[in-house]
């Protein structure tokens, strides 16, 4: 670590922060600009699931003028973050890297990687499981009389929340297991309270999903998985207790 002496001046740490925002901000850009030239394909890639439920001829429409373009737009964006995270991802660590001891760099790094990977893994599972099953039953409410009219704009908002809910309920085990490593709870802990945490789980899984058993279903049973393997995490890597001192004779 630095000496007193050596400590790198407050400002240098402004410039440090300026430079890494302003490539962050190019690099985003440019994801967004190479994304905006795949935009219909990437809004069907995201449309697939809702377009495979629905009756044959039935289309996505869009209410307003505009809507259409900023939906692009947006998806774009979103796109284009995603592109982008690996240079995010790269500057952040440089960023915070140096303030770390050496000790904190090796606990950190995998974190973030199994982030990455836990977050992904939760998206993945919502766009291949839940998705399906999800609009083939909000579709069922149709009849010969009431036909679905989903618009673009709404789609991408109700698809983009899900996908983040799925994705952050997959941060559970990390969670759990960082939490343990600090000594906060232990394996015998969650164990004992098992039952709560399932009620929980029902309880985020109805305010996270849309208002349909299924839903709530498909997010509740992972987040039960994810809990036992969370358990697993905190057996294998939770602060040890110290040894009892001797007893005085």
């Amino acid at each position: 670590m630095l000496n007193v002496d050596d400590k790198v001046p407050f400002t240098e740490h402004l410039e440090e922060l300026r430079h890494r925002l302003v490539v962050c901000f190019v690099a985003v850009a440019i994801g967004f600009a190479a994304c905006y030239a795949f935009k219909e394909r990437l809004f069907n890639f995201l449309a697939a699931p809702l377009i495979d439920a629905m009756q044959a001829g039935e289309k996505l429409v869009f209410t307003g003028l505009p809507e259409a373009f900023f939906t692009y737009l947006k998806i774009a964006f979103l796109a284009g973050c995603v592109l982008a995270s690996p240079v995010l991802i790269y500057q952040f660590w440089m960023f915070v890297a140096p303030g770390l001891y050496r000790k904190e760099r090796r606990i950190l790094a995998p974190i973030v990687a199994l982030s990455i990977l836990f977050f992904l893994g939760g998206g993945v599972f919502g766009y291949l499981v839940v998705f399906p099953l999800g609009f083939q039953f909000f579709l069922g409410f149709a009849t010969e009389t009431i036909r679905p009219l989903p618009a673009m704009q709404e789609y991408l908002s109700f698809a983009t929340k899900l996908l983040i809910a799925f994705g952050l309920a997959f941060e559970l085990p990390l969670v759990i297991t960082f939490m343990a490593r600090l000594g906060l709870v232990s394996a015998a802990f969650l164990k004992k309270n098992r039952r709560y945490a399932i009620l929980i789980f029902f309880i985020l899984a109805a305010i996270l999903t849309p208002p349909d058993v299924i839903s709530q279903v498909l997010m509740a049973i992972p987040l039960m998985l994810l809990y036992e393997l969370s358990i697993v995490g905190a057996r294998v890597f939770g602060r040890k207790p110290l040894d009892a001192p001797d007893p005085k004779p």
